[in-house]
């Protein structure tokens, strides 16, 4: 697998958002709720709508199954991802057992390899240049939440990291990096 960046530049990220806003509901969804919770991609790819939406509304937290440790995680679904949800939800006409990203050509979700087309892509035509990927989400969740004053505690229990040297590594924060923290996640 190759390394890919964190997407540093909030301006960027709100550009990928209005490019993805005015290309399909679903990829903008995929694109905010990858940023706002640091899920892995694969995790991602298998939600169910009745996973986030509890029939009238976006459930408060998602809960995920951790592979290694089988214990669930809850991860908050904030205004941000809500409001994508309730846009796209709006507008599919998606059942409680659908896939949350349903490929249009059938009822399985979409592949790894689309999601990372549709980030990829997304990335290039805001002019970013860096190396960016699926991964890229769960990383710029990291970096702006670490940058906004999640405790580097919280953030190793959300990437099953061991050592906050690995964590800052993974979000791409220099061992000598100085930078005033910000607390105030609301991508």
């Amino acid at each position: 697998m190759e390394y890919v960046d964190p997407i540093r530049d909030i301006n960027k990220i709100l550009a990928i958002k209005k490019n993805l806003r005015n290309q399909s509901s679903r990829d903008l969804l995929l694109f905010v709720l990858g940023i706002n919770t640091g899920i892995r991609v694969h995790d991602l790819l298998s939600l169910k709508v009745c996973d986030v939406w509890d029939g009238t509304c976006a459930k408060e937290f998602l809960y995920i199954s951790d592979e290694k440790s089988e214990e669930k995680k809850g991860f908050y679904i904030n205004n941000q991802v809500k409001m994508a949800l309730d846009k796209y939800l709006a507008n599919s006409k998606l059942q409680d057992c659908d896939y949350l990203f349903k490929s249009k050509k059938n009822n399985l979700p979409i592949t790894r390899q689309q999601a990372y087309r549709i980030i990829n892509q997304a990335a290039k035509e805001v002019g970013i240049s860096g190396k960016i990927g699926t991964h890229t989400l769960r990383k710029t969740f990291g970096y702006h939440a670490y940058r906004k004053g999640i405790a580097i505690s919280i953030l190793m229990a959300i990437y099953n990291h061991h050592t906050p040297a690995e964590t800052l590594r993974y979000i791409g924060i220099e061992k000598n990096e100085k930078q005033l923290i910000k607390v105030d996640v609301n991508l």
